[in-house]
């Protein structure tokens, strides 16, 4: 097993699997989803969203972009589930 892939590159502490907001200012409005599964730094915080997540995050801004939303706040485990 790679020891390294479980440091940070930022500050050398241990990352483990959590969640984190993520959150889009469009000029306009704002698009916040929370509970985005991620890796962590339990260290420094440094957050890292896997493509997968990425992808559907681009799709949730997408979208609150056609809706002209001002404010969008959601979950994501939610959206999975609308998506299902």
């Amino acid at each position: 097993m790679n020891e390294n892939k479980y440091k940070c590159p930022i500050c050398n502490g241990h990352k483990s699997r959590s969640t984190t907001t993520f959150s889009v200012d469009l000029g306009y409005g704002v698009v916040v989803v929370r509970d985005v599964p991620a890796v962590v730094c339990e260290q420094c915080g440094s957050e890292w969203i896997q493509d997968k997540e990425a992808e559907q995050l681009e799709k949730i801004v997408q979208d609150a972009k056609n809706k002209h939303a001002m404010i969008e706040v959601s979950s994501y485990s939610d959206i999975l589930k609308e998506a299902s």
